[in-house]
């Protein structure tokens, strides 16, 4: 499974998010599921690097696939723009493939 965890603020801005492991579909290579999540979440970071003025740090690990990416301060208006298509297309991937093979959480820091 896959586990994305959304970072807000009290204000409920955006901070970061992580992405742990796989969705576990079908295997390596063949799991759209996981395939998904990772342009999702991959042209997400890519898109706040191009097209925001944002202070971020990304650590990805290859071996694993984890990703953790966090704002220096909240989101501005274009890169919240960008989490929030990002979880929409999470979503939309949890709501056709289910709750076994991917996780979307919201925690407060």
């Amino acid at each position: 499974m896959t586990k994305i965890t959304v970072f807000q603020n009290r204000k409920q801005e955006y901070m970061g998010f992580d992405c742990v492991g796989h969705a576990g579909f079908a295997f390596r290579g063949k799991d759209v599921v996981c395939a998904g999540i990772s342009i999702l979440v991959q042209n997400t970071v890519n898109a706040i690097e191009n097209y925001t003025e944002e202070g971020f740090s990304c650590e990805a690990d290859p071996e694993s696939g984890d990703i953790r990416f966090r704002f220096e301060s909240p989101a501005g208006h274009d890169a919240e723009l960008l989490v929030k298509a990002m979880v929409l297309g999470l979503q939309g991937i949890l709501a056709s493939y289910g709750k076994k093979f991917l996780k979307i959480e919201f925690k407060e820091v």
